[in-house]
């Protein structure tokens, strides 16, 4: 027992801190880097897969590992509101705690004062009893009232129509929607509608499925829906129209505003890139695509399934759409390659081999990619592990927000051909993605290497 001249009892702790304190230690110091490291592949992976593949690979997840990952990890919007929507109370305590989801009120939890409800201005109360008839604050606004108030201050922006939304009205979703139907509300009015209540989802996909008249900030309401965790990025392409806006609202780069970040922005061209795949790159169908959206009046999904079936009628005479074909440009497959030459093998050869330092290795792919010898595929391809080669911030420099990844090209590239990888190996199939999450921390090889042991069912051993 350890006795000497302090006695009995400090060898008595002796023994047991160097005995089963020490082992259950390090036992758990292990399990927990483990823990770790498969929270922060699941989120590179989650940036990529469908939402159901999403709701699945949480669930698989232990607790150590799901607590890493909403607690710690870059999430994406659609992960966030995915995670909130079907997961637990532990769950939305985790992510409410997380530093790394910024920007976005959180469904049931505090979010920033910005978006709380207002008191009505003195200066617009005349404004409103000259328009009503009647004192605003006397009695409730009626259905009627509300919407005719929402649909002639809506045309600015949110902040009128939550002024109006913050008077005492009845909240009734299905009298809203349907007036919305029979005749869409600004996109102001919208917006506000999505802070200000709390509606149902069958709401709030009717809002955005009828367009908003044309204006300047016809956008927001779509962005604003995502940013507020009311739907995901796959849910908006599946609801917005016309089919145009949501081609639109993959390239949303010369709105001011209210807009995406640079990981909504990737977020929503990986939903739209999903819902052309049945394109593939046939230039046929994509001329077709480009033709057909202006006047197509349903949404994108819907038009992908007719393009290729080949049962749309002559697209009506229409006026051409500003941006339209930019942004049908940026998610086409394809792209230019970089001049072939002995500087670019070398540049491609030097992304498997680590340098001494990352901060070393992230100025030398940083040059890479400015001299145009490196583009974000090439680094997807080549780079090795495949956990870094996801993680912008082991090749373009660490950040505080990944919003601040400059230059922005790369990110969207790398981001665009993950998703091409993803799509061609692991299609919708939950166990295989499963599968690249359980291999991916300890995998040293590309991803394509990864990709083509776990499908191809062979060694998923860590070395190649």
């Amino acid at each position: 027992m350890y006795e000497d001249e302090y006695g009995y009892e400090y060898g008595y702790w002796y023994a047991y801190k160097h005995s089963a304190r020490r082992t259950r230690t390090m036992a758990t110091a292990e399990e927990d880097r483990t823990s770790r490291r498969l929270a922060w592949c699941v989120a590179h992976l989650l940036r990529h897969a469908p939402d159901h593949v999403v709701t699945d690979m949480i669930g698989r997840l232990d607790e150590p590992a799901f607590k890493y990952l909403c607690r710690d990890e870059w999430l994406a919007a659609s992960t966030v509101t995915l995670l909130l929507r079907h997961g637990t109370d532990a769950g939305r305590s985790y992510v409410a705690r997380n530093p790394r989801v910024v920007g976005r009120p959180l469904p049931g939890l505090p979010g920033p004062a910005r978006y709380a409800r207002r008191r009505t201005p003195p200066e617009l109360l005349p404004v409103l009893r000259a328009e009503l008839g009647r004192d605003p604050g006397e009695e409730p606004l009626t259905t009627a009232e509300l919407i005719g108030l929402l649909r002639r201050h809506g045309r600015r922006g949110p902040r009128v129509p939550l002024d109006i939304l913050a008077l005492p009205h009845p909240t009734d979703p299905e009298a809203l929607l349907a007036e919305h139907l029979r005749l869409p509300l600004p996109a102001g009015s919208v917006e506000a509608l999505l802070l200000a209540l709390d509606l149902p989802r069958e709401t709030v996909h009717g809002l955005l499925a009828t367009a908003a008249p044309a204006g300047l900030r016809w956008y927001r309401p779509a962005v604003r829906a995502v940013r507020m965790g009311r739907v995901t990025h796959e849910e908006l392409v599946a609801h917005v129209a016309p089919a145009h806006r949501t081609l639109l609202l993959a390239d949303l780069t010369r709105n001011s505003g209210l807009r995406w970040t640079l990981p909504e922005r990737t977020g929503m061209r990986t939903a739209v890139a999903r819902a052309l795949r049945p394109l593939r790159d046939d230039p046929r169908l994509w001329a077709e695509l480009l033709r057909h959206a202006p006047a197509f009046p349903g949404t994108l999904p819907v038009l992908v399934a007719r393009i290729v079936r080949g049962t749309l009628a002559e697209p009506a005479e229409g006026p051409p759409v500003p941006g339209l074909a930019e942004a049908v440009r940026s998610v086409a497959p394809g792209g230019a390659e970089p001049v072939a030459g002995v500087d670019r093998e070398l540049a491609l050869a030097s992304l498997a081999v680590p340098m001494e330092s990352g901060q070393e290795d992230i100025r030398w792919v940083r040059d890479c990619l400015a001299r145009g010898l490196l583009t974000g595929e090439d680094v997807i391809r080549h780079k090795a592990p495949a956990c870094w080669a996801l993680d912008e911030d082991h090749w373009l420099g660490e950040v505080d927000h990944p919003d601040r990844h400059e230059p922005a090209a790369p990110v969207i590239a790398a981001r665009s051909e993950a998703d091409r990888l993803f799509a061609l190996a692991l299609g919708s199939d939950p166990d295989a993605w499963w599968a690249v999450a359980r291999t991916l921390p300890d995998f040293a090889g590309t991803l394509p290497h990864l990709l083509l042991r776990v499908t191809d069912g062979g060694s998923v051993s860590g070395r190649p």
